[in-house]
């Protein structure tokens, strides 16, 4: 609920109040965002007003008759470089007589019960009764610009989205240089700014920095949201936890060159900013243009990350993805990649489509490789027709094929790219982004096309529609695996270089808002080197993007963990790969591999044609459980209990909307020598409800424990021999039962005391194989 209470604004929701006010000069004053708090009346404001009575020495006065304070010193809803406020600034440009002061004051605000489209961005959006606007009319009468502020209330979400639009009235030429999305000023500096940085196959690292003084910024210049410096940040006290203490959440809805900012000023106040990055931006403001800023969205929680973040999950789910996959069960997939990479064709991938229809797949992707001369990733990008050598009847052909047994068919593709070894480039070598005549840095050998350009938009909306049309296609993972180097646009002039970025990325919305009007019904997913473009921005038009290229599952854990701080399970994909992994050669359990799969999109990525028997056994099992139990990991409320960043266990519990069911995972990191001991602790259970707790029943090769067999074999097997592995076959360990029924209140409070773990004394049906990288899923019904 929005309401204009005085000189104040009041933005209620469930369970926040955000309220500020138009200081008497006309800037914005920025008074409280926290939990809800009573406002009725103008004198109800007073107590969050800050007083000022002499400006403090060394500052600025923006103007003599308010010289009782200085903008350096106030908390503002939008600030800018010139009246004496020296922080970060909302706002910047260049003026036709080469000045950039901007003082923009308030004109007038309207309420409205429906939200605006953005300007050829992605947002979010809400029904009539679900979303109110509030647009807040800023002028800079020096210039004749204005700046429209917008504010969207999601009452029931307990979110409230920012943006903002710059509007040349003048009749000259402004260059933009700066406009962010969303500012939020701080009483007081004590807080912890936490970050998600890293790299191609490791996203996501928790960073959290203590602020005191200066300014931290986590940006991207990688033309992408980057898997350097994920969009989403957190802001909590120091004392804050999973469960309890202060917590706000900022989601930026952009796919390209970001930054946020937490900036400590000399008077200890914290200023909040996030947007485009203002790195070599510009833009070019002709009279009676316009420039729109993304959308941000936020959200604070009193009990701490979990609960922000459950906040967050739901928003995304319900307000930013969208379409016919929004809430349909998303199907487990078997991905040809690592099972084939490049050296593909169509008998070898029916003989895989039909392995993992026999385990239970329910949609077949051929990745890379089907187009073109494509055997190796230095070609054929651009050029998006069927290798007839690897696929003699096309793709239609192959999916007819897939289809008649019964499985979903789909495909990889990588739009944005082209290789120069292509006949794309070789006839149209100025749809790249590069400086011409110049050396180029290459990446993954290949370039990146100029979606700032119509006629490559059109190139790509054309390209695709023929491939998507060309067959049965249900499912398409949509790539992108390099970075942007050289930003240079060869459609502009060289004062426009500043837009390419920005203009890349309107132009990717461009296409992939058109390509999913056309195939409404096909599950698109987002990829770019893993995790480099994971953001609502891509979710608004893709409910799943793959969350890493490192399918290592104790990597994975953590990843999926921080992705979760964020981000709904919905919308983070993860496969079980082959052991040693591709990526790191480690060894984990294949039921590890699954359990940190399944709390996430799940999907295949090994060869089922190279499993054993067994292996296919326990996959078949394992995609029968997680179809069981796919709304509640899918779409159910998820917690976090302890992480791999607190000790040697990750701990997951994912509860259905009513309550009745649940599942729960424990992870081990490394077994420690003489520890039997562990407790599962779930969450969000009904206390009152009566739930049937029961583990899988897991059965063990003797091969896992060496030479130990011979401490209960008749005669002495020597280990790994030809003896041991024939034994091993109708030979089997059982696992250890938990089976019992108990009250929410318990299992949550006083925690499920497992069976003992092997502790080298002994091993039994009761006792708890529980080695390096072990885990465990846990069941919870209330139903039975």
């Amino acid at each position: 609920m929005i309401r204009k209470i005085g000189q104040a604004f009041v933005l209620d929701t469930a369970h926040t109040t955000y309220a500020f006010s138009i200081l008497p000069g006309g800037h914005p004053e920025h008074l409280y965002y926290g939990r809800t708090i009573h406002i009725e009346h103008p004198d109800d404001l007073e107590i969050l007003v800050e007083k000022h009575v002499f400006a403090p020495g060394n500052v600025n006065i923006c103007e003599k008759e308010h010289a009782g304070f200085s903008l350096e010193d106030v908390r503002l809803e939008m600030s800018s470089y010139g009246k004496g406020d020296i922080r970060e600034p909302f706002v910047e440009a260049i003026l036709y007589d080469g000045a950039k002061t901007l003082d923009f004051r308030y004109e007038d605000a309207v309420i409205t019960g429906e939200k605006d489209a953005l300007d050829g961005l992605p947002g979010s959006y809400g029904s009539v009764g679900e979303v109110q606007q509030l647009c807040v009319t800023m002028v800079d009468r020096q210039y004749d610009l204005k700046l429209l502020l917008y504010y969207y209330v999601y009452e029931a979400a307990d979110v409230i989205g920012r943006s903002a639009k710059i509007v040349n009235a003048s009749s000259q030429d402004v260059q933009l240089t700066r406009l962010m999305s969303l500012q939020l000023d701080f009483d007081d500096s004590d807080y912890i700014f936490t970050t998600f940085r890293g790299a191609w196959a490791r996203e996501m690292h928790r960073c959290d920095q203590t602020l005191t003084g200066g300014r931290i910024v986590n940006d991207s210049f990688t033309g992408t949201t980057s898997s350097r410096a994920n969009s989403f940040v957190m802001l909590s006290r120091p004392k804050t936890g999973e469960d309890q203490g202060d917590c706000y959440g900022f989601h930026l809805i952009y796919s390209g060159n970001h930054c946020e900012t937490a900036e400590v000023s000399s008077f200890g106040k914290l200023r909040l900013l996030t947007g485009i990055n203002p790195r070599e931006f510009s833009w070019k403001l002709e009279p009676g243009a316009q420039f729109q800023a993304p959308e941000a969205f936020m959200t604070y929680a009193p009990d701490g990350w979990g609960g922000m973040s459950r906040r967050m999950h739901a928003f995304i789910r319900e307000h930013i993805v969208r379409g016919y996959w929004k809430n349909r069960p998303r199907p487990v997939l078997l991905n040809s990649w690592e099972a084939c990479y490049f050296d593909i064709s169509e008998s070898r991938l029916l003989k895989l489509a039909k392995a993992g229809k026999d385990a239970g797949i329910e949609l077949f992707v051929v990745d890379d490789g089907w187009f073109g001369r494509r055997n190796d990733d230095t070609s054929s990008l651009g050029d998006w027709v069927p290798n007839t050598k690897k696929l003699p009847g096309g793709l239609s052909r192959l999916a007819k094929k897939i289809t008649d047994l019964e499985l979903s068919f789909g495909i990889w593709v990588e739009p944005e790219m082209v290789s120069v070894d292509s006949d794309l480039y070789r006839k149209h070598p100025d749809w790249t982004i590069e400086v011409p005549g110049k050396p180029h840095a290459e990446g993954r050998n290949q370039r990146i096309l100029d979606l700032g350009r119509r006629e490559v938009q059109e190139y790509i909306i054309a390209s695709m529609t023929k491939v998507f049309s060309s067959a049965p296609v249900s499912y398409v993972k949509w790539d992108m695996n390099r970075t942007f180097s050289d930003y240079y646009s060869q459609s502009l002039p060289a004062a426009q270089q500043g837009e390419v970025a920005h203009r890349y990325v309107l132009g990717l919305y461009r296409c992939m808002e058109e390509l999913t009007r056309r195939f409404p019904e096909i599950l698109f997913e987002g990829c770019a080197a893993g995790g480099n473009r994971f953001d609502p921005g891509i979710l608004c038009y893709f409910p799943q993007i793959w969350g890493s290229d490192d399918t290592d599952a104790c990597c994975r854990a953590d990843i999926q963990t921080n992705y979760s701080y964020g981000y709904p399970l919905s919308t983070v994909s993860a496969h079980v790969s082959a052991c040693p992994n591709h990526q790191t050669l480690r060894r984990t359990p294949l039921t590890t591999r699954f359990a940190v799969a399944a709390f996430a999109v799940l999907g295949y990525e090994c060869n089922f044609c190279d499993c054993t028997r067994e292996e296919l056994e326990e996959i078949r099992t394992q995609i029968a459980l997680y179809r069981k139990w796919r709304s509640v990991l899918q779409q159910g409320t998820f917690y976090r209990g302890r992480t791999f960043a607190d000790g040697n266990l990750t701990e997951w519990t994912c509860v259905s909307e009513d309550q009745t069911q649940a599942v729960g995972m424990l992870m081990q990191k490394l077994a420690e020598p003489n520890t039997q001991f562990h407790a599962y602790y779930p969450k969000g259970l009904a206390k009152e409800k009566r739930y049937h707790f029961t583990n899988r029943a897991l059965t063990y090769s003797i091969l896992e424990f060496g030479d130990l067999v011979n401490t209960v074999a008749p005669v002495h097997i020597r280990p790994d021999s030809v003896t041991h592995h024939l034994l091993a076959k109708f030979v089997k360990m059982d696992g250890e039962t938990e089976d019992f029924c108990a009250y929410g209140d318990a299992l949550m409070y006083g925690g499920v005391h497992l069976h003992p773990a092997f502790g080298g004394t002994g091993y039994d049906e009761n006792v708890r194989y529980f080695p390096d990288f072990a885990s465990r899923l846990y069941l919870m019904d209330c139903n039975l």
